[in-house]
């Protein structure tokens, strides 16, 4: 699949598979300047980069599981939509839930980045749905493993 990319300022990289088999490729901080995140302050940390994604796709952001788990550098959104007809620069909506200040250098990983394809849906309003063995069985109620 190809899709535009617009560099909006001249330092930005383009995202990048790390891996051969990766499935998100990695989007970089496009900073002029370090950019300090206290404990639990968010901040838009521009990219630089706006994207055409084709109608019937959505680009998903994403943490990086090691930022989060090492630092808590994680999305304030939890996993981001940027839908087909937005133009605009992508900004990752960061949040530091980690202990300590934490500094988003330039050209910092900062997030990762899906391409997926997605159906629309109409709803059909009833006054039955099928049975399942769950039921509505909510929260918990499949029970604990050991």
């Amino acid at each position: 699949m190809e899709i535009n990319i617009k560099k909006l300022n001249p330092n930005a990289v383009l995202p990048v598979y790390q891996t051969e088999q990766a499935a998100a490729m990695d989007v970089q901080a496009c900073l002029d300047a370090p950019m300090t995140l206290q404990p639990l302050q968010r901040a838009m940390i521009p990219t630089g980069l706006a994207f055409e994604i084709p109608e019937g796709y959505e680009m998903q952001v994403r943490a990086r599981s090691g930022l989060s788990i090492k630092h808590g550098l994680t999305l304030v959104n939890g996993i981001g939509t940027i839908d087909a007809d937005y133009r605009g620069e992508l900004n990752i909506l960061a949040i530091n839930l980690g202990q300590e200040p934490f500094v988003v250098e330039p050209g910092m990983r900062v997030a990762q980045l899906l391409v997926t394809r997605y159906d629309k849906i109409t709803w059909n309003v009833t006054e039955t749905l099928s049975e399942t063995e769950r039921g509505v069985g909510g929260f918990g109620s499949t029970g604990f493993d050991k």
